[in-house]
């Protein structure tokens, strides 16, 4: 295996994660779910989601499912689920930077070129920008610019091309197996899955749970 030259980036549950008091406003606050249980529904989500994608069988988003998930556990009206999607859509609401985010960003790209590769609504820079970590990235791409999302191996390859980058000498950092980890690599791309949740924990795939650990398993 090719040693990486070029680090491309997801954004969301990657280097920023939900406000999940804003997504969640139209459930009063002592109804929301803790981190553990919202975790608990993305590793539960992200496995079911995966299995659809592999056989072909997904006829909901990700966020439809996870929502749909939410409401049942909480005991609150399905018919808020829309509304609820459309808050998760909304790039402005994932705006939580976990402390030495830029810290990490800054070491990695003393020895990296670094990119992002984001399924968004076309204002991920604005976001990145208001978190501090924008000029961390030599590029962006935002699937609601250039119209195609991951898992397509187009949006893979407008990012190489927007780099200058082989496909071989690239490793895509994302959350979600079926749509990072196998869109990457379906493009060429080395992957390692970065698993927060740990969703993952069980299979014998490459992860990380931080970035901290990223630095280290690329010192590796």
């Amino acid at each position: 295996m090719t040693a990486p030259r070029v680090l491309f980036f997801d954004v969301g549950n990657t280097l920023l994660f939900p406000n999940r008091a804003k997504m969640l406003d139209s459930i009063a606050l002592d109804r929301h779910p803790t981190l553990e249980q919202w975790q608990a529904l993305e590793r539960r989500t992200k496995n079911e989601f995966d299995r659809g994608m592999q056989t072909g069988n997904t006829d909901h988003s990700f966020w439809w499912m996870f929502h749909t998930y939410l409401l049942e556990q909480l005991g609150e009206d399905i018919g808020i689920r829309d509304l609820l999607i459309g808050k998760t859509h909304d790039s402005a609401n994932w705006d939580q930077i976990p402390s030495g985010t830029r810290d990490s960003l800054d070491r990695l790209r003393q020895k990296f070129r670094v990119a992002v590769i984001s399924n968004a609504d076309g204002g991920i820079e604005r976001v990145l920008t208001r978190c501090g970590i924008a000029d961390c990235f030599e590029s962006i791409t935002d699937s609601g610019i250039i119209g195609v999302e991951k898992p397509g191996t187009e949006i893979f390859e407008a990012a190489l091309a927007a780099m200058n980058a082989r496909a071989d000498e690239s490793l895509y950092i994302g959350d979600v197996y079926s749509v990072d980890y196998v869109g990457a690599r379906s493009a060429g791309m080395q992957a390692v899955l970065f698993d927060v949740a740990a969703a993952y924990r069980d299979r014998d795939l490459p992860r990380v749970e931080s970035l901290l650990q990223l630095e280290s398993w690329l010192r590796r």
